[in-house]
Formats: C-alpha cells, sequence, structure tokens
C-alpha cells in the first residue's frame, strides 16, 4: 500500500487531497512557493517543503524541485492534482523512472492524448464522433485557407498544445482568417511554446458537456456519467452541474458508452474526461480528454457518492475497481459556481489581497472545498480561483434554489469576488430553464447591469 503521498500542486485542491490521503490513512508532504506558506494544505500536510519563489516557474513547474524533495522526503507517490505538471508526460516519465507513483494515467498515455490531434485520431478509429477539420496540424496560411473552405465557416483554430482557451481563434471568412491563424500560432508559442495549430469547423453555441471515466490497471473502464460546463467565459468554466438538463436519457446512455470506448482506446487508467460539444439536435463531437482529475470533481461525487480522489489513490496502488458500470446510480442533482477572485463589474480583473472576514456556508446539501480563511492573503501568482461552492439535491430545483441561499450566505470581505455574479446567474430565466450554452455569459452580461455584482 501507498503509506506516503507528495501532492504536487496548491490550494483548494492540494487540501482535497489532504483529506482523501488522511481518511485512507496515507502520510502527506506538501510541498509549496514562497507566496504560499500561509495555504491551508501545507498547514495540514503531515510535512511540508518549500520548493521556490512565488512564480510557477520557480516552484510548482520544477518537477526536477519536485522530485528531489520526493527522494528526500521518501515517498511512495505523487498526486499532481490539476494543472501544472499534471498533464506532463515528462514528468510522469520521471516519476516512473525514480520508482515513484504518478497518480494518473501513464505516461506514455499522457502523451498520446495530449496531442489533440493524435487524441482526435486516437478515438476516432474507436468509433467516436468528431468534429470535420484538418487531419492534424497545419503548418501553412495556404493550406489552412483551402482546409476552412473545404469545411465551411466559421472555423476555430486551436493550439495543438493548447487549454483554458489560450491559442484558440473564430474565423468566419477568408478575410479574417489569416489574421486570426498567425494570432492563435503566436500566442500558442508564447504559451505553450508550440505554435503548432490545427482547424475545426466551428459550433455555434453548442453545449459543453464532459464525461467523468474511472478506469483500473485490471481492464475495467467505466463512466460516472456527464457535467454541463457550458456556462463558461473565454473557454473558462464557471459553473458545472450534473446531470445535465439538456440531455435525454437515451442520449446519456450513448455518450457514456462512447465515452468508456474512447477511454479504452486510449488504454486509459485511473481518473479521466472525455469532453464533447452537443449541438441543438443531440449530435455530439469529441474534444478532448483530460488527462487528470478535473475542478469540478466534486459535482459527480455528490451525485453519485463516489470519492474520486480516493479512487485515484487506490487505482494507483494497482487495486482493482469495486464497482461495476450497473452499480453507479444517479441519485441527485449537484451545481458548482467557481468562486474567484475576481471583480465582474469591471471586466473580471483579479482582485488578489488580504481576506478580512471569510465565512462559508454550510446546511444541509452544501459543500465548500476551499483553501481560504479570515488573515488568508490571495497571491497574485496563480490562478484566481479561491474556492468552491457545490449545492446539492434530489432534483435541479432543489440544487438550484440551496446554491442561491448558500451564495446569499457566503461571505468574503477585502477582496472582490464572483459569488454577486453567480447570484445573479442563479436567479436568470435562461439558466433556470436549463438553456444555457457556450455562448450564455456574452449574452448574459450584455443584458445584465454591472451593478448587480458589486
Amino acid at each position: 500500500m501507498i503509506q506516503k503521498i507528495l501532492i504536487a500542486n496548491r490550494g483548494e485542491i492540494a487540501l482535497r487531497i489532504v483529506r482523501a490521503c488522511r481518511e485512507l490513512g496515507i502520510k502527506t508532504l506538501a510541498v509549496y512557493s514562497e507566496a504560499d506558506v500561509q495555504s491551508l494544505h501545507v498547514q495540514l500536510a503531515d510535512e511540508a517543503i518549500c520548493i521556490g519563489g512565488p512564480k510557477s516557474a520557480d516552484s510548482y513547474l520544477r518537477a526536477d524541485r519536485i522530485i528531489s524533495a520526493a527522494e528526500i522526503a521518501d515517498v511512495d507517490a505523487i498526486h499532481p492534482g490539476y494543472g501544472f505538471l499534471s498533464e506532463n508526460a515528462k514528468f510522469a516519465e520521471q516519476c516512473e523512472s525514480c520508482n515513484i507513483k504518478f497518480i494518473g494515467p501513464k505516461s506514455s498515455t499522457i502523451k498520446m492524448m495530449g496531442d489533440k490531434a493524435v487524441a482526435k485520431e486516437t478515438v476516432r478509429k474507436a468509433g467516436v464522433p468528431i468534429v470535420p477539420g484538418s487531419d492534424g496540424p497545419v503548418e501553412s496560411e495556404s493550406e489552412a485557407v483551402k482546409i476552412a473552405r473545404k469545411i465551411g465557416y466559421p472555423v476555430i483554430i486551436k493550439a495543438v498544445a493548447g487549454g483554458g482557451g489560450r491559442g484558440m481563434r473564430i474565423a468566419h471568412n477568408n478575410v479574417t482568417f489569416a489574421k486570426e491563424f498567425h494570432s492563435a500560432r503566436n500566442e500558442a508559442e508564447k504559451a505553450f511554446g508550440n505554435g503548432s495549430v490545427y482547424i475545426e469547423k466551428y459550433i455555434d453555441k453548442p453545449r459543453h458537456i464532459e464525461f467523468q471515466i474511472l478506469a483500473d490497471s485490471h481492464g475495467k473502464v467505466l463512466h460516472l456519467g456527464e457535467r454541463d460546463c457550458s456556462v463558461q467565459r473565454r473557454h473558462q468554466k464557471l459553473i458545472e452541474e450534473s446531470p445535465s438538463p439538456f440531455l435525454t436519457a437515451d442520449l446519456r446512455k450513448k455518450m457514456g458508452k462512447i465515452s468508456v470506448k474512447a477511454a479504452s482506446a486510449a488504454n486509459y487508467e485511473n481518473a479521466g474526461t472525455i469532453e464533447y460539444l452537443v449541438d441543438a439536435k443531440g449530435n455530439f463531437y469529441f474534444i478532448e480528454m483530460n488527462t487528470r482529475i478535473q475542478v469540478e470533481h466534486p459535482v459527480t461525487e455528490e451525485v453519485t457518492g463516489i470519492d474520486l480522489i480516493k479512487q485515484q489513490i487506490l487505482v494507483a496502488n494497482g487495486e482493482k475497481l469495486e464497482f461495476d458500470q450497473g452499480d453507479i446510480k444517479f441519485e441527485k442533482h449537484a451545481i458548482e459556481c467557481r468562486i474567484n477572485a475576481e471583480d465582474p463589474a469591471r471586466n473580471f480583473i483579479p482582485s488578489p489581497g488580504t481576506i478580512g472576514l471569510y465565512y462559508a456556508p454550510g446546511g444541509h446539501g452544501v459543500r465548500v472545498d476551499s483553501h481560504a480563511y479570515g488573515g488568508y492573503t490571495i497571491p497574485s501568482h496563480y490562478d484566481s480561483m479561491i474556492g468552491k461552492l457545490i449545492c446539492f439535491g434530489r432534483d435541479r430545483k432543489t440544487a438550484l434554489e440551496r446554491t442561491y441561499r448558500a451564495l446569499s450566505e457566503y461571505l468574503i470581505r477585502g477582496i472582490k469576488t464572483t459569488i454577486p455574479l453567480h447570484k445573479a446567474i442563479m436567479s436568470d430565466p435562461v439558466f433556470i430553464e436549463g438553456k444555457a450554452t457556450t455562448g450564455y455569459m456574452e449574452e448574459f452580461m450584455d443584458r445584465t447591469p454591472t451593478d448587480l455584482f458589486r
């Protein structure tokens, strides 16, 4: 059995892993930057080692320092959380070569599914629908224009090594295509060190639906249902829920089976997510596979009652999944709001600083995953998310009402947050009726007075 785990991350996900390990009787080692000395995961882990300066490049992205800390502290495994090195195949390979268990898929799988063009071809062979587009990276503008004309405008240009909306541009005609093509390549090169891009048909205002996968090393691959992640701003998710208010029972069943096929085609192990775009007619298309735990995993946990972080650790330990597909029940509805240190009234400008008063909501059906507390200083060096509010109930109406109530109780003073924005969304008829698509946030912001966000 794994005896000690190094947590190669920060914030709420690091704290989440500490808690799961404690319940399993596993010791934890937190690694942290100089800016995170106050963070709760550092205080609650069994051991902690500082690995560098405030910038991610000097700490959380330094694989060499993380491996050194693991060897010094004699850990058995490393949990990468999400972001940072979680989908870095080279880091996973380094762990493997040092006989340290990487809690995630094999490095070869991360490499295969991390290349979007290779991932698309892998799942296509397994019968998974994909968005019409180029067969792989497109290097020249002239070749790209020919492909765009063949597919038909609008098209979307995406970074091969991309994520989080970076290296992504939409072109509506030949006139704008050249500009957007070069902009996407330049941004991709700066963000990922890889300027390669590919081209896809742009599906206007689809749903963004993802299926949670869990697979062991003994050949069992299961899905734990879907999450609707359509409410997003600049390709960054803001609200997630399960089940999706859009999917029918038949479409859910079909997409679940296809998702298992996709994961099996990738020889997948551990937790992962298959992401799709779903159009108004229910046609769905593979986007990518995230080879890690997702920010929004608590939504699935509350709907199914399955602890995904614990399952990750048990699978990494070589254990068999103790349940089958038929054992997984979807008996609740859950909604997650990402609480970010941003000012929605001022174009979501980041709001780092020291929290004065901090009061998290509670009561039946309310869960808060956060590393924040009164007196905690939010660093300016990292992602602005400081917590997640997850509310659940027997149906969507209950979950919506509970989410609004919990947001009304959530008090964070000293900084600006997205709490008022989420309250406004929970009162919006379009969202209440379950009609939000990926274009929802732009429309919502255009028709909603910013005074509601103050």
